[in-house]
């Protein structure tokens, strides 16, 4: 049988392997830029994720190379070659460009990124890192997250430079730093979230001192902006697999000082014991709903999920049968996520969204096994506007009962439920709702001008157009009439 070395050598080599295919896909356009900083008397190495991912046999269009050429030198050097060139990093040494480059038979668009060597650190107050240049590249792959990240292939030579493991704690699948994880973290908290972030991108394991300084120093990530905080956050929650990294993101303190509502879940009993706590109903919920997806990652619905039962907390109530309820938990709940989020500085729109989605997770399961009305449909479908369909996915991921034939009872009367919006949609435009007079018709028919009661006969038509369908013209009148002939 194999020992450990030799299944460790095998995974390098494999590793190797699907390092070189990669390169060379991406060598036209590599070497190339290469020649070009060569040239010019500079070096130019592929870096940090692009290596990474080219070792993982995943490198997309996207790369990252490292030099010592100061960004000033980098924009004289590719502003002759690229397609398009951007400045919005050169703050912090970056110069970005487009660059299109014949791969094969195929023309592909890459977007780059060239970094000049540099070092950065937090002082003990400020949301802005302090960016210097360094003259070497291995002072340049020191100051990386993580040592899966801290690898290079100095270009066009192709040389492999690796000072600190990295290639071996990518085949064992284990995330390590460079130097001491608490001098990382030190440097640039923001690091103890992407620890949680690669956790779930790259379904690696933490190294146990990395996970241990963590904890230790969760409270350093209150210094990083609540913009870069949310963005790592989301990055996080887009992942294929972020359990493992929300896990990580909980047990380390880091979301207590984030997101709170969501460790405070693992205090609450799911009122039908279903789950050991909320918390993990709402993991599973997650994952159950991106198996719903059909067009890739959605923030919106992933957001939901992971916020739909944040209010239990605040609404949890012993009953004298002894069983446990959460009363309106999702109207407070949409509270809190708007709370929430406005804080983590998302745009208003997606807050918007997301607490509406948190507000009307349990609509379904207050029509009973389905006796659903045609008014009641119509409300469900007008209150979910845009939001209808995540609002089908997120119903359904919300089911995490291990009783086989209750979840099938659930996901039939839903099947029927959606039946009967497929069908009125087909015969009233659902997705349309309206009055059967618009404002100016019925200004016309009364008699007035603009104001607040236009607004009050436009609200009562519309409760009739919601609770009998749509009406004939002098059908709408004739109501209209009616309800303006008992007004004061």
């Amino acid at each position: 049988m194999p020992n450990a070395n030799e299944d460790n050598s095998s995974a390098l080599s494999q590793v190797q392997r699907r390092a070189v295919s990669e390169l060379l896909r991406v060598s036209p356009v590599a070497d190339d830029l290469a020649r070009r900083f060569q040239e010019a008397g500079f070096s130019l190495a592929l870096v940090g994720g692009s290596v990474r991912d080219a070792l993982l046999g995943r490198l997309g269009n996207d790369l990252d190379f490292t030099t010592d050429a100061r960004p000033e030198d980098v924009l004289k050097i590719v502003r002759p070659w690229a397609d398009a060139t951007w400045e919005v990093g050169i703050a912090f040494g970056t110069v970005g460009c487009q660059k299109a480059a014949r791969s094969g038979s195929d023309l592909q668009n890459f977007q780059i990124e060239i970094t000049t060597y540099r070092s950065e650190a937090y002082d003990r107050t400020s949301r802005k890192p302090e960016v210097s240049y360094g003259d070497s590249i291995e002072e340049d792959l020191v100051r990386r997250d993580f040592t899966v990240n801290a690898m290079a292939v100095a270009l066009p030579q192709k040389e492999f430079i690796d000072p600190h493991g990295g290639l071996e704690d990518l085949a064992a699948r284990v995330l390590r730093t460079p130097g001491t994880p608490e001098a990382s973290f030190s440097d640039d908290p923001l690091r103890m979230m992407r620890a949680a972030r690669f956790a779930a991108q790259l379904d690696f394991d933490v190294a146990p001192e990395v996970v241990a300084a963590m904890r230790e120093m969760a409270e350093r990530i209150d210094i990083v902006s609540a913009e870069r905080v949310r963005d790592e956050l989301n990055k996080l929650i887009l992942s294929a697999h972020p359990r493992n990294g929300l896990r990580l993101f909980v047990s380390t303190g880091l979301a207590d000082r984030i997101l709170p509502e969501l460790p405070a879940l693992r205090l609450e009993s799911d009122e039908h014991h279903r789950h050991k706590d909320v918390y993990e109903h709402t993991l599973t919920v997650l994952e159950q709903a991106i198996d719903l997806e059909d067009s890739g990652p959605d923030l919106v619905l992933r957001l939901a999920a992971l916020l739909h039962d944040i209010g239990k907390p605040k609404t949890r109530r012993f009953e004298k049968d002894g069983r446990v309820s959460f009363h309106h938990h999702e109207v407070v709940g949409a509270k809190m996520t708007k709370k929430r989020m406005t804080a983590l500085k998302y745009s208003n729109d997606l807050v918007k969204d997301v607490a509406q989605l948190v507000e009307l997770h349990l609509r379904f399961h207050g029509y009973g096994t389905g006796e659903w009305t045609d008014s009641a449909v119509r409300r469900y479908v007008r209150d979910a506007g845009p939001l209808l369909d995540r609002l089908h996915k997120l119903t359904r991921s919300d089911c995490t009962t291990r009783n086989k034939r209750k979840a099938a009872a659930l996901a039939r009367t839903y099947d029927g439920l959606e039946e009967r919006i497929s069908q009125l949609q087909e015969q009233e435009e659902l997705d349309a709702i309206r009055p059967d007079l618009d404002g100016n018709q019925i200004m016309e028919i009364l008699g007035v001008g603009p104001g607040p009661l236009i607004g009050k006969a436009y609200k009562h038509l519309l409760e009739l157009r919601l609770e009998h369908g749509p009406m004939e013209h002098d059908a709408a009148v004739a109501a209209l009439k009616d309800w303006w002939a008992v007004q004061d």
